[in-house]
């Protein structure tokens, strides 16, 4: 059964980039990129991201497989437009996805079709049709919600996300782009609960996973009353 997937990697106090990085310049030479680079050093670091981006080397150990993993169980995925936008001309020709990538966008732009299997479809009316169409063209496998963390946190406050994975780099940013944030518009007596089904543990990074049960009020301990 096709399931709603997202991972993010964070730092210990929740930051998955560095500070907001709007003006000129490089983005790679940003406080935004450097915090980044610090909490997915796990990923870069290992052989099956580095094959996907054409590179070579890596550590062939548990964050590869892992990696490999997550790139086996998509069969399309969801991203925002500032991270197509950013990743267009890194990505080249051949982009790591081989599968229809559908991007939440205001902008329309024609689909643009990539080598390796790899499509970007520009979805004008919202994340619940982006999501709706990736489920479509997933043929059976999960929808991979990429990122950023800006869209992560809408197909979560939408209740469309099934299971959310989190990469937690041991290492504290003190400041950046926060993954979890008040435009959840979790109510004072609610909260999104999860389930927590899998921990590996490595040197590098903790990775957790959840299945999201969704919203529920708080149920207080009766303390044994009768």
């Amino acid at each position: 059964m096709t399931k709603v997937t997202a991972q993010m990697s964070v730092s210990l106090d929740g930051f998955y980039a560095g500070p907001r990085h709007d003006g000129a310049g490089d983005w790679l030479h940003s406080a935004e990129s450097h915090g980044f680079f610090r909490v997915t050093r796990w990923a870069t670091e290992a052989m099956s991201w580095r094959e996907r981006q054409g590179f070579a080397g890596g550590a062939q150990d548990v964050n590869s497989d892992i990696i490999a993993e997550s790139f086996e169980a998509a069969g399309a995925y969801v991203m925002g437009r500032r991270m197509a936008d950013g990743g267009e001309v890194p990505w080249g020709d051949e982009p790591p996805f081989r599968a229809p990538v559908f991007v939440v966008t205001h902008r329309p732009r024609p689909t643009v079709i990539r080598q390796g299997g790899t499509s970007f479809t520009y979805v004008t009316d919202g994340v619940a049709s982006a999501v709706a169409q990736a489920r479509a063209a997933a043929g059976g496998k999960n929808v991979a919600v990429a990122g950023g963390g800006s869209l992560v946190r809408q197909v979560l406050r939408a209740g469309l996300l099934d299971e959310f994975e989190l990469h937690v780099a041991p290492v504290v940013l003190g400041t950046g782009m926060r993954l979890f944030d008040a435009d959840l518009d979790v109510d004072e007596f609610e909260a999104i609960e999860l389930t927590p089904t899998r921990v590996v543990d490595t040197p590098q990074v903790t990775h957790i996973r959840y299945a999201v049960n969704g919203r529920a009020p708080l149920t207080l301990d009766d303390r044994g009353r009768s």
